[in-house]
């Protein structure tokens, strides 16, 4: 039964509230990692290592320790471990990209996700949807290619958090949901500490800067990575919640306000601001995601017909 207007409002406001705090996590890795000199791999740890104790002691308060165990553990782990992937790649990426940029580019997730479906799930997908994607990649390469010249490789790891985020959602499309949201935060967190540990361990073999474990310095520091995993756990609660009261057709568009947010964040907090062939790029990106995920929606009310 589709839900009520009241529903849907609470949805898409739920949404709007999660585009607006997810960019404050973000935009407090680039400063830990640009003012107060954390790595982004010890960045990333804390993240994960807060969610996880967050959402367990959430979970304990409310149904007690036996609802810690998952139904299918390793299904949430390797989420967990995806989760960590993409969080190594974009806030490595942050320390030297602009906010907005990143950002921009992780966008183009819906177009891989469109990718993935018809490659993993052979889901038909029609020529209209692959038009979107080719444009989307274009105006992903518009937003790149300066960055490309000023740093070389770092400018693709969004691109990497992209892809990692589109595996996440197939594996949810693939195995459905048998847990409860914030049992799927709790391994998520804890996949992602995994995951972060194991690139630690090869940042020190290899000497990797980024990839190396160093405390913080200050209780400040300190008290930004516990924020950091705060506002993951509210973030991805209010997004699980949002796809519940709404269709996805209708919370598409309130996805971009991130990129809004980050725009404001980079200007205010770091003097950034995207360039206009960067504003180009974004709008292609965001116009073709947003197709994409419309047409999703307008295909499973209509099917069979597929374009």
């Amino acid at each position: 039964m589709e839900n009520t207007t009241a529903q849907q409002v609470q949805g898409v406001s739920m949404m709007a509230a999660a585009m607006f705090f997810l960019p404050v996590m973000d935009a407090i890795a680039k400063w830990l990692s640009t003012v107060d000199s954390v790595s982004p791999a010890t960045v990333t740890l804390f993240r994960f290592g807060f969610q996880a104790m967050l959402a367990a002691m959430i979970i304990v308060a409310m149904t007690g320790v036996k609802s810690l165990r998952p139904v299918k553990l390793w299904g949430n782990l390797f989420r967990g471990v995806l989760m960590g992937v993409g969080g190594l790649c974009f806030y490595a990426a942050i320390k030297y990209m602009p906010l907005a940029d990143a950002i921009a580019v992780f966008f183009v997730e819906p177009l891989m996700l469109t990718t993935l479906s018809a490659i993993l799930l052979k889901e038909h997908v029609g020529w209209r949807r692959w038009t979107a994607v080719a444009i989307g990649f274009i105006g992903t390469l518009i937003v790149i290619q300066p960055s490309w010249e000023l740093f070389g490789w770092v400018s693709l790891l969004p691109l990497g958090t992209a892809a990692s985020f589109a595996f996440y959602l197939i594996l949810n499309r693939r195995y459905g949901t048998a847990d409860t949201t914030l049992v799927m935060q709790l391994y998520a967190g804890v996949g992602g500490t995994l995951t972060t540990l194991v690139a630690l361990f090869f940042g020190a073999a290899f000497e990797i800067s980024d990839m190396t474990f160093g405390l913080p310095a200050n209780a400040l520091s300190w008290s930004l990575l516990f924020a950091m995993g705060v506002i993951a756990t509210t973030g991805h609660q209010l997004i699980t919640n949002a796809s519940r009261l709404a269709p996805a057709s209708l919370l598409a568009p309130f996805q971009y306000l991130e990129i809004v947010m980050a725009v404001l964040i980079g200007l205010f907090v770091f003097g950034e601001f995207p360039t206009a062939s960067k504003w180009l790029g974004i709008a292609i990106i965001v116009a073709s995601g947003a197709y994409l995920i419309w047409r999703e929606g307008k295909r499973k009310a209509s099917e069979p017909a597929y374009n």
